[in-house]
């Protein structure tokens, strides 16, 4: 009987992490609609972040000669809270060359609800709470599962788009080819 139950508690989670599904699709191009779009979202500390699409280059417009890491994550996943302990070691091993954005998918949150639930992480990025969040997702082709997560180049070019609970190894991987060019 303990067999059992051990086992049951031992694949649960491998069977929700492989839910999650955090292999990147490399052949998988980030597509943005022709025209230019602006969004201006509002960040948990009463800030904007401007952010411009125009085919396949984003621009962030206060953040200049970065690699950006944009998450899209909500406060009820359990994948998106292991992520944002990830992306606080990414922020702070790559602070002079990373920007990470924690983009919320949800409504009607209040940025104190938010901020309890950072603080609890220690988050050292910036995070927003803003409606056009769901626009800025949908002008990005949509995100199909949470977390999704876009790497993006010093020029704005999109490098890798992660769908699921990304390994920090396989992130670094990716920010050291970055670096590297």
């Amino acid at each position: 009987m303990k067999f059992k139950t051990l086992a049951i508690l031992t694949i649960l989670p491998i069977l929700f992490f492989a839910a999650c599904d955090s292999k990147s699709d490399k052949n998988q191009k980030t597509t943005i609609n022709s025209a230019e779009k602006q969004f201006s979202l509002n960040t948990i500390n009463n800030s904007q972040i401007n952010i411009s699409l125009n085919q396949d280059k984003i621009n962030l417009k206060d953040i200049n000669n970065k690699i950006v890491l944009l998450n899209f994550f909500t406060t009820w996943c359990p994948a998106c809270k292991v992520e944002i302990s990830n992306l606080v070691q990414i922020q702070e091993a790559y602070k002079n060359d990373i920007v990470v954005v924690g983009i919320l998918l949800e409504e009607f949150k209040t940025n104190e609800e938010i901020n309890e639930l950072l603080k609890s992480y220690n988050v050292n990025y910036t995070v927003t709470n803003s409606g056009e969040a769901f626009e800025l997702a949908k002008s990005l082709g949509g995100i199909k599962a949470i977390p999704t997560t876009f790497l993006i180049d010093k020029h704005g070019t999109f490098f890798q788009k992660y769908t699921g609970l990304v390994p920090n190894e396989m992130l670094e991987i990716d920010i050291k080819k970055l670096l590297e060019k």
